[in-house]
């Protein structure tokens, strides 16, 4: 099976007036996408953040669970957020996935938005079930990944789409989805 990493960016992204903006960080996204990335094979979870007092929020956070008391009140949090890493912006998740893998990932971007060539989740799950190029996964948060991010990769999944023709999932529920379809069971 392939490598599989997770990148939930804070910047560069949009809010929803399309300004470039940067997103807080929440305790909710740092456990549940764990959670997720620990379910799916995920090999880690990157939260990205150029804010410093954000970052100092993550460190506690991921301390908490990892050495403080969470560590002996859930074993599997720990477990799940031991997947979890903090960085600064996309350019340093690359690098820090490079010098563990010995070779550039592929980037592939997410979007609600409809439009251009996109990945299927079919095709990603295929290249995920052979052995090869490590594939970043890459998650917005406010308004979605800027055209900075999604122009940077390699491929951009294609949206969930849904029943209704509404299209604004939180950024965990849109990663539940997609990581059920490309490493789910069926």
């Amino acid at each position: 099976m392939g490598d599989l990493y997770l990148a939930l960016l804070h910047h560069p992204v949009y809010d929803k007036n399309g300004a470039v903006v940067t997103t807080a960080v929440t305790n909710l996204d740092v456990h549940d996408l764990g959670r997720l990335a620990r379910t799916y094979d995920v090999r880690a979870l990157y939260v990205a953040t150029p804010v410093p007092t954000l970052r100092r929020l993550v460190e506690r956070i991921m301390r908490h669970w990892d050495t403080g008391p969470g560590a002996a009140y859930n074993h599997t949090r720990k477990e799940a957020l031991a997947l979890a890493r903090l960085s600064t912006d996309l350019d340093a998740v690359i690098a820090d996935i490079e010098r563990e893998a010995g070779v550039l990932p592929r980037l592939i971007a997410t979007t609600a938005r409809e439009g251009g060539r996109r990945l299927s989740f079919a095709e990603l799950r295929r290249r995920l079930a052979e052995p090869g190029r490590p594939e970043l996964l890459i998650l917005g948060t406010g308004w979605g990944l800027t055209e900075e991010v999604t122009g940077r990769a390699d491929d951009v999944l294609e949206p969930i789409r849904g029943v209704s023709g509404w299209n604004h999932l939180s950024v965990r529920s849109a990663a539940a989805v997609i990581l059920d379809r490309v490493r789910g069971d069926r």
